[in-house]
């Protein structure tokens, strides 16, 4: 879920790109079994959110134009709207800042992605109601000197990163007195590969993302400073994960807002702590 920012001007340019390249979206489109499909757009490369793996394990769903299959909490949440809606779903794996631009063109229907629902973003697509809320934490390794900290402030002087065009790097990191910002890392898998190498003292991600890493490497530790006084910063819409679609395309966002409505804050926590459960250790 990601607590996810991105340039503005630059996502403009892509978005306009985009519009000019292709038409509308219609969701509504058959496929082979006579049902509407559901295009679904992620990165297939985000646990516990999404990622990649080679078989149908656990429910994975087929790639579009791929031999790969797509799984993790945002699939499972595709899954079980495509299902109630009675459609059809195909995942469309594509990189971040393509993720948008697609729903403008209408290449795809709707982003389930762990897209934070901030004011930048609405301004070019409409929102569903949140299907997710995360905390900011960060991570460390096993005998750290900040192994300990009890709030941002205890973080003084730490070398550390985040993902690129993330609230985490953009927001977060800047909070850390006297911090050592090295450049963003263009994945999730990559800024947690800087923190296991020890080239980094520290990253910033949310809770999902921190809880999956602990498994992928257990010589990590998370810092979670929720409910305390020296807490990061950050507004309520930077911790409110949505489901994107076009903008005006009030029949899917409605539909989808429905299917959401019949679930409460611990059926999403049970969905997530079944993704972490099963993610890919590579991921």
């Amino acid at each position: 879920m990601r607590l996810r920012r991105f340039a503005f001007t630059v996502l403009m340019i892509l978005s306009v790109s985009a519009m000019l390249l292709a038409g509308g979206s219609k969701e509504e489109a058959a496929s082979a079994s006579g049902n509407p499909v559901l295009r679904v757009a992620m990165e297939c490369g985000y646990a516990p959110y999404n990622w990649t793996q080679p078989t149908d394990a656990n429910g994975a769903v087929p790639i579009a134009d791929s031999n790969d299959y797509a799984y993790g909490y945002d699939v499972m949440m595709a899954k079980l709207i495509a299902e109630r809606l009675g459609y059809d779903l195909q995942i469309v794996k594509l990189d971040w800042d393509s993720l948008v631009p697609a729903v403008l063109s209408g290449t795809v229907d709707c982003v389930i992605a762990g897209q934070s629902i901030t004011s930048e973003r609405l301004q070019m697509v409409d929102f569903t109601t949140p299907y997710y809320y995360a905390s900011i934490i960060c991570l460390v390794n096993e005998g750290s000197e900040y192994e300990n900290a009890q709030g941002v402030s205890d973080l003084a002087g730490a070398t550390c990163t985040s993902q690129l065009g993330t609230v985490w790097y953009d927001v977060c990191l800047p909070q850390i007195p006297d911090a050592n910002i090295l450049p963003a890392q263009e994945s999730a898998p990559a800024m947690l590969v800087a923190l296991a190498s020890g080239r980094v003292d520290l990253v910033c991600t949310d809770m999902p993302t921190g809880q999956a890493a602990l498994i992928a490497y257990p010589q990590m530790r998370l810092l979670d400073f929720s409910g305390s006084d020296d807490d990061f910063q950050v507004s309520q819409e930077e911790i409110n994960i949505g489901i994107s679609v076009r903008k005006g395309n009030t029949e899917l966002l409605d539909a989808i807002n429905g299917v959401l409505a019949t679930l409460t804050v611990e059926d999403f926590n049970r969905m997530m702590d079944e993704a972490i459960s099963v993610q890919p250790l590579a991921q």
